[in-house]
């Protein structure tokens, strides 16, 4: 049942609960990420500098929900000519945060976890569960956060949402003027 996989607190890497998929969302707008991401890069930075170690890169993706593998990383910190014992500005972590999570292909994880919401496979799903399910489970967004989202959705008559089309239309790029 849909609802007992929703609630289910044991972490499995891959596939991954519908809750976590639901995550995803966050992260198709990373600028909303950024002070999350500051944060984060911060308590890693010890000395103070503005720059984390190459060697925390890792452990920082993944505590921001990233889910690099070791040799992802490494080809990361290449791309960027940063040595494995060399350190990286927080520039350079957002370059690399984004390249990865957009790697990671967070529409198809969100289509997936849509479509489990979607009980009868009818490509609809209502707008009310939609925010149930974003503000209260695994990272839960704010109410204006959903309003933001929804805004975006199309939300028919009846109160649904054709959420390909709504996937489709929060994966577009941001401008960035």
């Amino acid at each position: 049942m849909v609802s007992e996989r929703l609630r289910d607190p044991e972490p499995r890497s891959p596939p991954r609960r519908p809750a976590e998929l639901l995550l995803s969302l966050s992260l198709l707008s990373p600028h909303r990420q950024t002070p999350k991401f500051k944060e984060c890069f911060s308590l890693y930075d010890k000395k103070q500098k503005g720059k984390i170690r190459a060697g925390d890169l890792l452990v920082v993706m993944r505590c921001l929900g990233a889910s690099p593998t070791p040799g992802e990383v490494q080809r990361h910190l290449h791309l960027h000519r940063i040595d494995r014992n060399a350190e990286l500005d927080f520039s350079t972590f957002l370059n690399i945060m984004y390249r990865q999570l957009k790697q990671e292909e967070p529409e198809r994880e969100i289509l997936t976890a849509l479509s489990m919401i979607d009980r009868q496979r009818r490509g609809f799903i209502s707008a009310a569960e939609l925010r149930a399910k974003l503000t209260r489970l695994g990272e839960k967004l704010s109410e204006q956060e959903v309003d933001d989202l929804l805004k975006e959705a199309k939300v028919g008559p009846n109160g649904t949402i054709k959420y390909e089309e709504f996937v489709r239309t929060i994966s577009l790029p941001v401008a960035d003027y």
